[in-house]
């Protein structure tokens, strides 16, 4: 096959994901898809100019351009209460948090907008949201990670609770899936499938490899959640997570993509605006 007609796919190295791209790997034919990968920011970009033609990507990027994408339907990166890896690390209390300065990772719009729903909508707060490329290094009252460097920092907080060391800028911890479900009693949606509309044309020179794709997508989503114990002894998060902590994160979180996730998915475009 020639490379032109290759199926530009994108991935995002987190732990969030691995269970998935792990099984498209090992049970099914990728010689047709070519694997790009990136932070959620930066796939956002490639997907926005053409560089890729479907990644799973920030919710945030399909609302902004619904004209230009569709989405895989019946899966996303969602949860339904807790995430365990988007996390507001802070001094003070989270509701004690106005006028100050907090520090937000680059990696995800998603993440930044919904801290700002949280902040303003939900604690009736306004902060200065600051982006930095190592927002737990700076010294703030609060600070924002995501993904496996959220994972990491949080695992550290908690070695250090338990073993009774200062956690400074770290006392107060938000999981901001599990405010986001509380307060609105609906999942949210993080990261969606999302496809350049062009593929679903039969016209397209990769429509076939896309109708392959979504087929492979959704079988290997399946059958990852039946096998997260072995697929948990090749995850690279094993360096600094027990494996059962590994196997519980990803069952915290909710890959389906169902009527009340899309309930959940406009409720967040409602507040965007």
């Amino acid at each position: 096959m020639m490379a032109d007609r290759r199926l530009r796919v994108g991935r995002i190295p987190f732990a969030n994901l691995f269970p998935i791209f792990y099984t498209l790997e090992k049970e099914f034919d990728c010689s047709g898809y070519e694997f790009v990968e990136g932070v959620p920011s930066s796939l956002n970009g490639m997907l926005r100019a053409g560089s890729i033609d479907l990644s799973p990507s920030s919710s945030i990027e399909y609302l902004h351009n619904p004209l230009l994408y569709g989405y895989v339907e019946g899966i996303s990166v969602s949860s339904k209460g807790p995430v365990g890896s988007i996390f507001l690390f802070s001094k003070r209390p989270i509701g004690s948090l106005a006028g100050c300065t907090v520090y937000v990772t680059s990696q995800s719009e998603t993440s930044i907008a919904l801290l700002h729903i949280v902040l303003k909508r939900f604690y009736g707060v306004s902060c200065h949201l600051m982006v930095s490329k190592n927002p737990e290094s700076r010294d703030a009252e609060a600070f924002l990670l995501i993904g496996d460097e959220a994972l990491k920092y949080n695992s550290r907080i908690k070695i250090q609770y338990a073993n009774r060391q200062d956690v400074g800028a770290s006392a107060f911890v938000y999981d901001l899936g599990e405010i986001w479900y509380e307060k609105t009693g609906l999942p949210f949606v993080f990261a969606l499938w999302i496809v350049r509309k062009e593929l679903y044309s039969p016209d397209d020179a990769r429509h076939d490899l896309f109708m392959k794709f979504t087929d492979d997508l959704l079988k290997a989503k399946e059958e990852s959640l039946k096998n997260l114990r072995e697929i948990a002894t090749h995850s690279p998060m094993k360096a600094f997570m027990q494996e059962q902590t590994i196997i519980d994160y990803w069952n915290m979180l909710d890959y389906e993509l169902s009527a009340e996730h899309k309930r959940g998915l406009y409720l967040f475009r409602d507040y965007l605006s």
